[in-house]
């Protein structure tokens, strides 16, 4: 890959200090102004790789790299660092906490109003309508924090530290327990006739293959059948005891998460103290951009870190148990939609991917693709569906113009710049028009899809091909970076690629910078995975290892050990090589092959030595 996430990471990193810590005081704010999603993107571009990259490690003093150290000087020494950066989560976490100590997880700055109306004659009360994009960045940030705090507290002596460490870490495990019950009422089961628009939308989404309403319908329905008796499960928060509603059999259903807490749900009875659970507006259907970004949140809930630490409480465990059941049952339902059983083409290769709401976009085939990786992955699938997805990606990638030429009167830098709206259904309840959703990640995304997908590709050949689209993703990214010297590493400038495009700016954009962080923080853990392993390289490996630890006994039997020391040394280099490349002809076969040759040709000038002697006798 060109991608080098450790080089590109410490020039966001040092991007970012010099934006945001000034005078000894972290700023905050960017492009789009201070919200709680904005300022939590700003807090994890640091604190993201800091907790996912074992050499970006800033909670242990001692491991703290030289250049890691260099990139964050001005927030002081190694200890200096930690206490820097948990004072500005602690200053996060108090902004975003009103005076009854309920948590705020409003958008504000990052709503839109429609075509026809800017946000002047919004009401306040909308732009305070809490969002799934807001519970799941806190569930991100709560949860680094937590481990962060508690890896750092090891580090100290004094006290009044460990006291005020603990503090924050009571005030994050606060965010997160309410996160989590926010998205525990913000998923959704929306259920449709087949006649309905949402149903024939869906009918015509599976039906590849040109089949009657009259046989498509049972189809969907039997391949949704253990999804639709599974919801029984369901037993709090909203999507709870609508599974009965399911039996008729004239009736579909999408499942996933709405933009925020849907209208009517429930409250979470918890005996965590998570402060007032505010009535929700969200119309109750999922809405796929949504449903992704809660997807990838939740799975750290589960992930080997957060077990390995301890970060959930009992109590969280048990809701982290409910938006599990919730994970497991939207990615089979989404997977299982755009990859049905059986043969032909899938709906996810029918680009662009239209929502019931009958909107279409690439963005739509984007998110469901990485769901559908998800799924395949858990099910073991094999290269061949895994590169039917890869194919999918390219086909986005030249649609979007990222790797294609932008000709004279091409729209398509609409998608990245502004990007693609959403209407969000029951924004307006509370008076107002109705808001929207800009969704402007379509590079940033594609290339964490791209990058993720390559990594699990088990075919060399399929998987440099994703590396060599990564490439090219990358490449797009990296001339869209703000060119203001004190600015380098943050993004996003748009109009350097995209020449029609109005917009300039010299204020970065923590929603892109955070997501292209992301993007690196994947290619690190690609990049951390042991090499690909060739049946083919393996064997030639152990082939040539036979024939140089045959070479050498010969080496031995003609008495090469008794040649003076200097033969004496080099016989047990080779020996060591032989060695070495027995033990990891499995995992590294290559390398192994290299030892082996190395071996060959030293022994193959040994007798070419002996050769000349006995030619001059």
């Amino acid at each position: 890959m060109r991608v080098q996430p450790r080089q590109q990471l410490l020039e966001i990193w040092q991007a970012v200090i010099e934006h945001s810590y000034r005078d000894g005081e972290w700023v905050w704010g960017g492009r789009d102004g201070r919200n709680s999603i904005s300022d939590a993107e700003q807090l994890l571009c640091v604190f993201g790789p800091a907790t996912a990259i074992e050499q970006f490690s800033l909670d242990s003093p001692e491991r703290v790299a030289e250049d890691v150290q260099s990139a964050l000087k001005p927030l002081g020494g190694v200890m200096d660092i930690p206490l820097t950066l948990l004072e500005a989560v602690e200053s996060y976490l108090t902004t975003y906490t009103d005076k009854n100590g309920t948590p705020i997880f409003a958008a504000e700055s990052y709503f839109r109003g429609t075509p026809d109306d800017d946000l002047s004659s919004v009401n306040p009360q909308q732009l305070a309508q809490p969002v799934v994009d807001s519970f799941a960045i806190s569930l991100s940030l709560a949860l680094a924090t937590i481990g962060f705090a508690r890896q750092f507290r090891k580090s100290l002596k004094r006290r009044s530290s460990r006291a005020e460490i603990d503090r924050i870490e009571a005030m994050a495990s606060k965010r997160l327990s309410a996160a989590m019950v926010g998205l525990l009422r913000s998923f959704t089961v929306n259920i449709f006739d087949k006649d309905s628009r949402d149903g024939r939308a869906l009918c015509r989404t599976v039906n590849q293959r040109g089949l009657s309403t009259r046989k498509i319908v049972p189809q969907i329905q039997e391949t949704l059948r253990e999804i639709r008796a599974s919801l029984r499960d369901v037993t709090m928060g909203s999507g709870a005891g609508v599974a009965d509603e399911l039996d008729h059999p004239d009736r579909l259903f999408e499942c996933g998460w709405s933009w925020g807490v849907v209208r009517d749900a429930p409250a979470i009875i918890t005996n965590q103290e998570v402060g007032d659970q505010l009535p929700g507006a969200a119309e109750p259907a999922p809405y796929i951009y949504f449903t992704v970004v809660a997807l990838d949140a939740i799975e750290a809930l589960f992930s080997t870190r957060t077990r390995q630490l301890g970060l959930l409480n009992e109590e969280q465990l048990r809701l982290a148990q409910g938006l599990q059941l919730r994970w497991d049952l939207t990615q089979s339902y989404w997977s299982k939609i755009a990859v049905p059983s059986g043969g032909g083409r899938w709906p996810l290769e029918d680009i662009p991917w239209q929502r019931t709401t009958e909107k279409e976009s690439e963005y739509f085939s984007l998110h469901v693709s990485s769901i559908v990786v998800q799924d395949l992955v858990r099910k073991r699938a094999g290269d061949a569906d895994l590169d039917r997805v890869g194919k999918v990606l390219e086909e986005l990638a030249n649609r979007s113009r990222i790797n294609r030429r932008v000709f004279a009167g091409d729209r398509s830098y609409l998608l990245h710049a502004p990007g693609f709206p959403i209407n969000l259904g029951g924004s307006d309840d509370l008076g107002g028009p109705q808001l929207t959703w800009m969704m402007s990640d379509f590079a940033p995304l594609l290339l964490k899809r791209t990058i993720s997908l390559a990594g699990l590709l088990g075919d060399p050949q399929l998987r440099g091909r994703m590396l060599a689209l990564a490439d090219e993703i990358w490449s797009h990214l990296d001339a869209r970076r703000l060119l203001d010297d004190r600015r380098r590493g943050l993004w996003d400038q748009p109009k350097l690629v995209f020449e029609e495009y109005e917009g300039l700016y010299t204020e970065p954009s923590w929603y892109h910078t955070k997501r292209v962080v992301d993007c690196l923080i994947t290619a690190a853990e690609v990049i951390t995975e042991p090499p690909l392993r060739s049946d083919d390289l393996a064997d030639l490996a152990g082939d040539l290892l036979s024939e140089a630890e045959h070479l050498y006994d010969q080496e031995l039997l003609k008495g090469s050990p008794n040649g003076g020391r200097a033969m004496q040394t080099e016989l047990q280099a080779l020996a060591a090589k032989l060695k070495r490349g027995r033990s990891i002809r499995d995992e590294k076969p290559g390398t192994a092959s290299a030892l082996a040759i190395d071996v060959l040709l030293s022994l193959d000038r040994f007798a070419a030595a002996r050769d000349d002697l006995d030619g001059e006798s």
